[in-house]
């Protein structure tokens, strides 16, 4: 039987599609946090508490020279913020949902979920594989390298800040992906280079059932670690276009909400498996009508409400 757990909300407002300079307006993905909030977000999953926003921020859109990352300073002080803070909340036994801003989160969670619980798995929901690093990426942009950097194949600063790997191959799945061809072109590593299972595409996914995938999924993520502790990670574009525009990386051939609900459903409904959640690239300002925002709420809603 699955236990319940206490959500708390933490946002982290980054953007690094077209990275503003310091001074800039917020933008894109970091208008998100605070949309999802005005859609009722607190009230739609429970949450025990809201932390508020880390007081972080991508900026300076020119390529470090060593990494190849955009805006490297900045995010290098985001990902260490990040990581302690998560490490504090999980200790706490809270079950922490991190409202991006964009994937660029990922490796400050994820470590701060590995410092407080030593091993963890990770579902990684995305349309991209996004193990480039600071040379394949063709633009430098940090949300391109995020499974590179806890697997250990990203910049090597990066992979420092977090003492990368931090997940394990065995215990990563990647779910939903669908720009193999474009990665393998731009001679990005592939899955399978660094030891990753192959990506179930979202052929494969349906081919299995969504909710067997996903529990396949939970099952062997819990192998091994600590009360079978595992991460979730959603990045929006896992969605198809015409299911979820509200992104700034349109791809068709995604998921339908439906489907991806279906997926998430094992991978969040027990606090004995599920160390906490991350959303990203979620975009408010291709969303007028906030119809994006309130279909989010709506997914996490039934999720984790009743959890």
């Amino acid at each position: 039987m699955s236990r319940p757990y206490q959500v708390v909300l933490v946002g982290v407002p980054i953007h690094c599609v077209g990275m503003p300079e310091p001074g800039d307006p917020p933008t894109g993905t970091e208008l998100a946090p605070a949309a999802l909030r005005a859609a009722g977000l607190a009230d739609a999953v429970a949450a025990a508490s809201d932390l508020g926003d880390l007081d972080v921020r991508l900026v300076g859109p020119a390529r470090d020279a060593r990494t190849g990352v955009q805006g490297w300073p900045s995010v290098r002080a985001a990902t260490g913020a990040l990581r302690a803070r998560l490490a504090d909340i999980v200790r706490e036994g809270t079950v922490p949902l991190v409202l991006g801003g964009d994937c660029t989160l990922l490796p400050g969670a994820l470590a701060g979920a590995h410092d407080a619980l030593g091993t963890v798995g990770l579902a990684y929901l995305d349309g991209h594989l996004d193990l480039y690093d600071g040379r394949t990426s063709t633009t430098g942009e940090p949300a391109d390298m995020p499974v590179a950097v806890v697997t250990g194949a990203g910049p090597a600063a990066w992979c420092d800040e977090v003492a990368a790997p931090i997940v394990s191959a065995d215990r990563l799945a990647l779910l939903g992906p669908r720009d193999r061809e474009e990665a393998a072109g731009l001679a990005s590593v592939l899955p399978e280079e660094v030891g990753l299972r192959p990506e179930l595409s979202p052929a494969d996914l349906r081919s299995r059932g969504m909710r067997e995938a996903g529990a396949d999924a939970r099952d062997r993520l819990a192998a091994g670690t600590p009360d079978g502790r595992h991460w979730v990670h959603l990045d929006v574009d896992v969605l198809d276009e015409q299911a979820f525009p509200a992104t700034d990386y349109l791809m068709p051939g995604g998921l339908t909400t439906a489907e991806l609900h279906d997926l998430m459903q094992p991978l969040t409904a027990d606090r004995g498996r599920l160390a906490g959640l991350s959303i990203g690239c979620y975009n408010p300002a291709k969303d007028p009508d906030g119809s994006g925002a309130e279909a989010l709420v709506g997914l996490l809603g039934d999720l984790l409400a009743r959890s």
